[in-house]
């Protein structure tokens, strides 16, 4: 979706190939930048590219690769800080009132209704951010992948619980734009992510942590292509 009323522009940057993203809102000409890292020059570069004020900063969660840029990019804004609250509660860095959300809130960016999907998994506060059929995923859905749930944070039940939600709550037509470039495309579609992507295969809780926590590293590389259940032999990969 690239409407007439938003747009999302993506950067790749840094070592861990992240993707920063611009949500542009047309009509306003206002734009948030979500998890602002490792070249706030080029970020402010693209925005001033496009005639954009930087209005908000929304972040999926805290981990550095993905917030290592804001005090930087507050130096060039008096942008609003957005995450949910029980991410800044886990986060041991604590910005200067930030606006805390829950998960199922609503904020405008101009004329764009942004939403916040609580998310848990890779952190407790983990959150995806849904623009129209958009979806902005972070670390916790990935272009055939998901995020760790071996780090500070981490936990293969709500991660498993929350994809769970996704395959089944979310249209399936959703557009989702990774918090990295891991995968032979950039972006997909939550129905290629149901047929292709292995962490969206399961219904056992146990098979599903046991394949996160043991086996994907040890039999998978990025760049991540689909593999569907058939190619999977679930049985015999957790055998």
């Amino acid at each position: 979706m690239q409407t007439q009323k938003t747009r999302i522009h993506a950067l790749e940057l840094g070592p861990m190939e992240n993707f920063i993203y611009l949500i542009e809102d047309t009509k306003s000409g206002q734009a948030a930048v979500v998890d602002p890292a490792w070249d706030v020059n080029a970020i402010v570069e693209k925005a001033q590219s496009l005639d954009l004020k930087i209005s908000d900063i929304l972040l999926t969660h805290s981990h550095h690769d993905h917030i290592n840029g804001i005090e930087e990019l507050l130096n060039h804004s008096a942008a609003r800080v957005h995450l949910l609250k029980p991410e800044y509660e886990f986060w041991s860095h604590q910005l200067e009132k930030p606006e805390l959300h829950h998960g199922g809130d609503c904020f405008k960016l101009g004329s764009t209704e942004i939403s916040m999907l609580h998310t848990p998994g890779h952190t407790p506060g983990s959150v995806c951010y849904q623009i129209e059929d958009e979806l902005i995923t972070g670390d916790t859905l990935f272009v055939y992948g998901c995020g760790r749930c071996d780090l500070h944070g981490g936990n293969p039940e709500q991660m498993f619980n929350t994809l769970k939600g996704m395959k089944h709550k979310l249209d399936a037509n959703m557009v989702i734009h990774p918090g990295h470039n891991y995968s032979i495309a950039e972006t997909s579609t939550l129905a290629k992510q149901i047929d292709g992507n292995p962490f969206m295969h399961f219904e056992d809780e146990a098979e599903f942590i046991n394949y996160r926590m043991h086996v994907h590293d040890k039999t998978r590389q990025d760049p991540y292509g689909p593999l569907t259940k058939p190619q999977m032999r679930i049985a015999d990969l957790l055998t």
